[in-house]
């Protein structure tokens, strides 16, 4: 095993370690010198709570989740079949995901011509990958919600209203599509918080949100699920098999 899959695989194990409460500080000098610097390796859901709505994320996640809800209640009654809209985003959920993660988030910078295209987000997440512990850089940028918020109103007036005259099917979709965006970026802060989680269902997710960020960052895209649309698209392989990237803190082995 070479000096830098060791590495890799050292600090899983030691996070996994911190979460269960048996990190040595022999271990870990790392985190030793969080603790003494007073940064804490482990927070209640309470204060983890209390410091999500710190970031200005949820807040506008809130305020539009709050405004379709609005608009949803005063546009009356609607179709039975406004059901199938959450059910069927929540199921697509794990492959837009992955598709988001590999195609937006993961945009190596292109020329064109004179100009360079690289997106506000791609940079924001080779900054994230760069420095996973920061959590600031964890959330969807406030500059990018400013945009994506108008894009969403207009998609969803394209694919309800335009073909079926109804508006409440749009404040649907705008509910469904802000509640998901929520509890994405709940799950991605915490999965990058000091909360020690309990379940083994999401020490999963934590376990393969922490290989993409410290093993490989060509595998184990999905944030909110673990083997769903990684085992699909055949990214979730044995880590065992999987060699450490040099550039999985360093995306394209770019300058930040």
């Amino acid at each position: 095993m070479s000096p830098r899959d060791a590495h890799a695989l050292q600090r899983v194990a030691e996070d996994e370690a911190r979460l269960d409460g048996k990190l040595d500080g022999k271990l870990d000098g790392k985190y030793v010198g969080e603790r003494a610097a007073g940064r804490r390796t482990n927070q209640s859901m309470g204060e983890v709570f209390a410091e999500f709505w710190r970031h200005p994320s949820p807040w506008l996640l809130g305020a539009a989740l709050a405004a379709a809800i609005t608009g949803r209640v005063l546009a009356g009654p609607g179709s039975w079949w406004e059901l199938l809209i959450p059910v069927g985003l929540v199921a697509a959920l794990p492959v837009v995901e992955w598709l988001v993660h590999v195609f937006i988030l993961h945009w190596r910078p292109r020329r064109v011509g004179p100009v360079t295209l690289d997106p506000l987000l791609a940079r924001k997440h080779r900054a994230h990958h760069a420095s996973p512990r920061e959590i600031p850089l964890v959330f969807i940028p406030w500059q990018a919600q400013l945009w994506l918020a108008p894009a969403w109103a207009g998609l969803a007036w394209l694919t309800t209203t335009s073909w079926s005259g109804s508006w409440t099917a749009m404040f649907t979709l705008l509910i469904a599509v802000y509640a998901i965006k929520s509890g994405y970026e709940w799950t991605h802060y915490l999965l990058h918080s000091d909360y020690r989680p309990k379940g083994a269902y999401y020490r999963r997710i934590w376990r393969n949100h922490r290989l993409h960020h410290y093993k490989s960052e060509h595998y184990w895209f999905t944030v909110t699920s673990a083997g769903t649309a990684d085992r699909l698209f055949g990214t979730a392989p044995d880590p065992a098999t999987v060699p450490t990237s040099p550039t999985v803190q360093r995306l394209h082995d770019l300058s930040l």
